[in-house]
């Protein structure tokens, strides 16, 4: 099947044709939901981050410097590197991650893992309303 849509040849004539077209269809559907949509949400998720950054965030550049941010503009950010107050200037795009953002949000996850642990452990220990037989 697949090496007649390629070919363009089909067995039965028009009907041949609408399953060729309806295969090509389907095909583009999946790399639309499997390839292009995750990736376009990862490209809008980075842009808004680093939209959002603000003074004093440490962040860090997709070349590994890492620094507290001192001046942000509409383009360029310009963050301080280690005790000596070395003050570099990027363009936006330059940046790769928010530890600040990063923090609050491994801290979310681990309150989120922690409350559903707790619901497990209540509801499966069971040990509140077992009766002692070793009295």
């Amino acid at each position: 099947m697949f090496f007649n849509v390629l070919s363009g040849t089909s067995g039965s004539g028009a009907a041949g044709s609408m399953s060729s077209i309806l295969f090509l269809v389907i095909i583009l559907v999946v790399f639309y939901f499997f390839l292009i949509r995750p990736e376009n949400k990862r490209k809008k998720k980075l842009n808004d981050m680093r939209n959002s950054i603000e003074l004093g965030d440490e962040i860090v550049t997709i070349g590994g410097i890492m620094g507290k941010v001192v001046q942000v503009t509409e383009d360029t950010i310009t963050f301080e590197t280690g005790e000596d107050r070395v003050r570099l200037q990027v363009t936006k795009w330059a940046i790769s991650s928010n530890v600040r953002e990063e923090k609050e949000r491994a801290a979310q996850e681990a309150a989120a893992r922690a409350a559903k642990a707790n619901r497990k452990k209540a509801k499966t220990s069971g040990e509140e309303n077992s009766v002692d037989e070793t009295k």
